[in-house]
């Protein structure tokens, strides 16, 4: 058990629910990605997801994809994002997730990145555009290296598919709020609490949701049903106009965990 499934676990065994926080990595510059990563972990994140840039980030919307396209300009590497999340391990064990996009993992080799990751402390992946009945090889990879692999959900999909891929799933279940790319208008429909309530009914891991989380009502909202949420654009738009990113960054994890845990005491 890896550092993410086992807080996650303890945060569901003391009804306790969890707040994931999605950054890019190299925006605006790896320098200050570790600042920010350090900051969220200090004020209470549960575990950040760091994006890969990538070319074509098809499940982004236009948030992540500028976010996408300053660190480009940047010219990040897999490899410089493994150095910083090994800079980040010296100072936190709070849970890292890369989440990406296939090309660059393949382009890098499937068993080194997994073994690259794994070493400089990284305890999950997401790979976007990954289809579950490709991902065989990457799940058996990426349970010899102790690193979890987590599949996106789109839960009203055939019932059978959707059993097959939450076996399939370890660390958490990322669940999808919406039909849209991240970053959609919070008004549109999201997973329903009783779509949620059937996830949670066929697995012991905890069901995080993400994509259109924009507000603290909506924040609220999904968290008195989910065992988590998972915010990115809302983030990455809010640090977009500040000055100071990694002191906004942490206020920002500090009021959206208030806000969650507020709504847990009710």
């Amino acid at each position: 058990m890896n550092r993410l499934e086992k807080h996650l676990e303890e945060l569901k065994a003391r009804h306790e629910k969890s707040a994931i926080f999605f950054i890019t990595a190299g925006d605006p510059s790896l320098k200050d990605t570790l600042h920010i990563m350090l900051s969220m972990a200090e004020n209470g994140a549960d575990c950040i997801e760091l994006g890969v840039p990538f070319s074509d980030p098809i499940a982004d919307g236009p948030v992540i994809q500028r976010a996408t396209l300053r660190a480009l300009k940047n010219k990040i590497t897999l490899k410089d994002i493994l150095a910083t999340v090994a800079k980040f391990r010296q100072r936190s064990d709070v849970p890292v997730v890369m989440m990406g996009y296939y090309n660059p993992l393949l382009r890098f080799g499937l068993k080194e990145i997994v073994a690259e990751s794994a070493r400089a402390g990284v305890d999950g992946l997401i790979v976007a555009d990954l289809p579950f009945e490709e991902g065989e090889e990457l799940e058996v990879i990426s349970k010899r290296e102790g690193v979890s692999l987590v599949y996106l959900l789109a839960p009203d999909i055939d019932p059978g598919r959707t059993r097959d891929i939450i076996a399939a799933s370890s660390g958490f279940i990322y669940c999808v709020a919406q039909y849209s790319t991240t970053g959609a208008d919070d008004n549109g429909d999201s997973v329903s609490p009783q779509t949620i309530k059937s996830l949670q009914n066929m697995t012991r891991l905890p069901i995080a949701v993400g994509f259109g989380i924009s507000s603290l009502a909506k924040a609220r909202q999904m968290s008195e049903t989910a065992d988590g949420i998972i915010i990115g654009s809302w983030l990455l738009k809010e640090l977009e106009a500040s000055e100071n990113k990694a002191l906004f960054a942490g206020q920002f994890v500090k009021k959206v965990k208030q806000a969650i845990r507020r709504e847990q005491q009710r």
